[in-house]
């Protein structure tokens, strides 16, 4: 049995779409390929799972446009929030 390789992410975390984040067939009601969440939309981690084939952290993804995706470590980054 293979280890489960740990999130650097935990829920709750704000973070930015590193990329533009197309329709990989997850959202049947929208086309294939249709732009989902453009790179720099802001979101916040709302899941965290895990992808059993690739042994990766997976991560729900709620969007400010009301989009929540699934989304791998290197789609995302954390939003840093600047300070006063």
């Amino acid at each position: 049995m293979m280890d489960l390789r740990p999130p650097r992410f935990d829920w709750g975390l704000r973070v930015l779409a590193c990329t533009d984040i197309h329709n990989d067939g997850s959202y049947p009601e929208q086309p294939a390929d249709a732009l989902l969440v453009a790179r720099d939309s802001a979101g916040e981690i709302v899941r965290v799972g895990h992808h059993e084939e690739s042994n990766t952290p997976l991560y729900l993804v709620e969007f400010a446009n009301g989009m929540i995706v699934g989304c791998l470590e290197e789609e995302i980054t954390p939003l840093l929030e600047q300070q006063p």
